[in-house]
């Protein structure tokens, strides 16, 4: 029979396989951000490319969760006569299943694409949840991908700051004081993290995809596609034993009997639970504890950071004084430079600095009102003009050999509007508020999240995501376990935590804003904290309502440029050297 859809193809199978629906989640057996097109099981069904969402297919209705980042990008990209779109988090999926679902529907859902926490929030859903091994997606999807296979390289101890036997040590270590025999990692970050590699199976994510046990005496056993391994050298693999990912399962089934194994509830597909319970095992739920160990940078991860960031900044800096040379002159021409044109030109700067190899995630050149979907990406069917009266903002970073950059400047390039001047003002505001402040050492995320939205509060206004996130250390952009958000985060911030700041307002069909800079927690005074900025790169001041700024405002803003501008005057192009000493001249200057 012939379908016109993979909707309706996939509706077929499940009506034959006598299932009431199916989820279809935005990852793959590795929780990864950005997934392999091998894995993007939701962008095939539904046609949405963001990195996170999940859908519901029934019989006469299918139904597209996203957060809010999303909303504006899913609708654009589906198709809205054969997909409805909710918020993953206003409308929680477990509750929308007891809401209008009756109690006994046959949901099927994929093992490895769900972890044990979200399994268990589904169970309270009234539903009957039907685990599938065969998923029907792998039947319907002629075309796929080829599953990615990229070499993997090592990370040498003098850039990682310590080497893989002392890792493994230090975990060891933790598992013998939680009481068990073996933790399951399904984290590439965390397996990159503890044997000192980086893989390339994703692009702009350097992590093996690969699995491992580790046993509470440090020895390891690493379950990986040997066609990656062709790179490293016999030192790393003779210290672990190799297999191949499809024998994960079932040797943690073959261990399991008597065994104690930890699993990280919220990140471990909920189908090793199945099989440690069915070979008699026993599970410890607790977070990964490498998670942590790899959130607290030792001295020369971060020395790493500083480097690569002076290294960014400086591409920064010489793309930005491009753009403000290039923009007006072209607009007046009747040639505007355009979004992806931006972002390529950014791009080749980039690629003049020495440690660079990719970039940390898809740029974000947005303008006008692009810049309202909070993770757009340009194409040529979007590829809006960056003209004097509108906004341009770019999210964009590298990754480094030596660290990870991800940095936000939305740019003014002629005369806005008043509601778009206090817009950008109440965004700074608040990014000066949090990015200053002096906090306990051990707040988590959550406590300082207010602190950069109030100056849009006290305006009526907020922003749908979170103020900052943890980055791994030429590892994954987003990074565990560090957060700040709303959302309640119980991870303690500490000397050596790497975060991003990054208020932002969006207002759809008209512009957005975003102000972001990377940082690193310090010591302050004796039981306190504060932040340290990475990021290097000048703040455009010309859209901000200088009267609205404080004293200590304005005091912060000077001491920040007067420190990009001496650490990069040396390294920028000597075209570029005027536009940074005009970018970072003295508040005070700027209001005369």
């Amino acid at each position: 029979m012939q379908h016109t859809s993979p909707l309706a193809a996939l509706r077929s199978l499940l009506k034959e396989r006598e299932l009431d629906g199916m989820l279809v989640p935005r990852t793959d057996a590795y929780q990864s951000e950005y997934c392999a097109p091998y894995d993007d099981k939701l962008e095939f069904i539904s046609g949405f490319d963001g990195s996170a969402g999940l859908a519901l297919i029934l019989a006469d209705r299918a139904l597209l969760f996203v957060d809010g980042r999303y909303q504006v990008q899913a609708r654009q990209q589906v198709n809205l006569a054969e997909f409805e779109i909710h918020h993953l988090h206003d409308e929680p999926i477990h509750l929308w299943l007891h809401e209008n679902l009756s109690a006994g529907k046959r949901i099927a859902f994929d093992p490895l694409l769900m972890v044990n926490s979200q399994y268990e929030s589904l169970r309270t859903s009234g539903c009957d949840l039907v685990a599938v091994n065969d998923d029907p997606i792998n039947e319907i999807w002629a075309a796929r991908p080829a599953i990615p296979r990229g070499l993997i390289r090592q990370m040498p101890d003098e850039i990682s700051g310590e080497s893989t036997a002392s890792k493994c040590a230090r975990v060891a270590q933790a598992l013998a004081h939680e009481g068990v025999d073996y933790l399951a990692l399904t984290l590439p970050d965390n397996i990159a993290w503890l044997l000192n590699i980086r893989g390339s199976d994703i692009p702009t994510s350097p992590v093996p995809l690969s699995f491992a046990l580790v046993k509470n005496d440090g020895a390891v056993e690493w379950f990986v596609d040997d066609a990656k391994l062709q790179q490293l050298d016999s030192s790393v693999l003779d210290a672990i034993i190799v297999h191949h990912p499809d024998a994960f399962l079932e040797r943690c089934q073959q261990l399991a009997a008597g065994k104690r194994f930890l699993l990280d509830g919220d990140n471990t597909p909920v189908a090793v639970r199945f099989v440690v319970e069915q070979g008699g095992g026993e599970i410890k739920w607790q977070p990964d504890p490498i998670t942590l160990m790899k959130a607290n940078k030792n001295g020369i991860e971060l020395e790493g950071f500083r480097s690569s960031h002076i290294q960014d900044g400086t591409a920064w800096v010489n793309f930005l004084a491009w753009l403000s040379h290039e923009v007006p002159l072209r607009e007046a021409a009747g040639n505007p430079v355009t979004e992806l044109e931006a972002q390529e030109k950014q791009l080749a700067f980039r690629q003049e600095c020495d440690n660079f190899i990719e970039q940390s995630f898809g740029t974000i050149s947005a303008a006008a009102g692009n810049a309202a979907m909070c993770h757009y990406h340009s194409a040529p069917e979007t590829n809006f003009a960056i003209v004097g009266n509108e906004f341009y903002l770019n999210d964009s970073g590298g990754q480094y050999y030596n660290g990870t950059t991800d940095a936000t400047r939305t740019l003014n390039f002629g005369q806005l509007d008043s509601q778009r001047r206090l817009h950008y003002t109440a965004v700074l505001k608040g990014f000066l508020s949090l990015i200053s402040l002096q906090f306990p050492q051990g707040a988590q995320g959550h406590q300082l999240d207010a602190f950069a939205r109030r100056p849009l509060w006290e305006l009526g206004l907020d922003y749908d995501h979170g103020t900052g996130h943890g980055v791994g250390h030429n590892l994954l952009i987003h990074e565990n376990p560090h957060r700040m958000a709303k959302k309640v985060n119980p991870w303690p911030m500490v000397p050596g935590n790497v975060l991003t700041i990054e208020p932002g307002y969006y207002l759809a069909g008209s512009h957005g804003i975003r102000i972001e800079n990377q940082v690193e927690v310090v010591p302050s005074v004796p039981g306190f904290c504060k932040f340290a900025s990475l990021t290097l790169i000048p703040i455009d001041l010309s859209a901000v309502e200088l009267p609205l700024l404080s004293e200590q405002e304005i005091a912060w803003l000077d001491d920040y440029h007067q420190l990009v501008r001496e650490t990069l005057s040396p390294h920028v192009s000597s075209i570029a050297r005027p536009w940074l000493i005009e970018a970072t001249a003295p508040v005070r200057t700027q209001r005369m």
